[in-house]
């Protein structure tokens, strides 16, 4: 049996690759793409290699779409292949006429599919019990799927420091938070939204990154032995 320091030894590492793959998806989510951040993930290699949830069938399918993106795009973004990606995210993600692939948590639970409503002000209070905000609060829904994965590798990030600083009250809060924050939103609408994106992206990076988001929500369950929720149903 492992001893207790190589147990903390091996979350440490799980929590640090989770954190690192949220946080890109969240950034590549939330927004608009970036010419000069993209080139960087080609340049560095960034999908060559998967930091969390290495035998997930969706995160796996997600690095094979995006090497190879990248592959092809190896000497840099042509002015093309950079307007076909605004263009992709823009019909994917932006304005609130949004149908098909909304990025946004109450959007899954009213028939009228609009945005500002109950499950928007249980995640700005999720935040704020964390001591956050949205960048753009009160301007736009704080529930954007991008900002909830960025709040779940900030709640990883706590998960470490408490690792780091031998609190295990302070460790078992952190991951109780994660298990109720992903069963009450992201679990049971980010699995559909994600399929979703998978069927209506014209680019293999935003078709990629539907796979990675799908993979790193059911890697996640699994590592916190979460039951999966009911999926909604549009």
């Amino acid at each position: 049996m492992k001893n207790e320091a190589i147990l903390n030894n091996d979350m440490s590492q799980t929590l640090v690759g989770e954190i690192l793959l949220l946080r890109l998806l969240g950034k590549a989510l939330y927004n608009e793409p970036d010419r000069k951040w993209l080139e960087e993930l080609i340049a560095q290699q960034i999908f060559s290699e998967i930091p969390f949830g290495d035998e997930q069938p969706e995160i796996i399918r997600g690095f094979e779409l995006l090497q190879g993106w990248s592959q092809v795009n190896a000497n840099g973004l042509s002015e093309a292949d950079f307007a076909e990606l605004k263009m992709d995210f823009t019909r994917l993600f932006i304005g609130l006429d949004v149908h098909h692939t909304a990025p946004w948590d109450s959007v899954y639970f009213n028939r009228e599919r609009l945005v500002f409503q109950e499950q928007t002000i249980q995640v700005r209070e999720w935040y704020a019990r964390f001591g956050l905000q949205s960048e753009n609060f009160g301007k736009e829904p704080d529930d954007h799927i991008g900002l909830e994965m960025l709040f779940i590798a900030h709640l990883a990030s706590l998960a470490l420091q408490a690792i780091e600083q031998n609190d295990e009250t302070k460790l078992n809060e952190i991951l109780q938070a994660q298990q109720d924050f992903l069963s009450e939103h992201l679990l049971r609408w980010g699995p559909v939204w994600a399929k979703l994106v998978k069927q209506h992206a014209a680019t293999d990076f935003y078709r990629g990154i539907a796979h990675l988001t799908h993979g790193a929500l059911l890697a996640i369950a699994e590592l916190l032995e979460i039951k999966m929720p009911k999926e909604v149903t549009l």
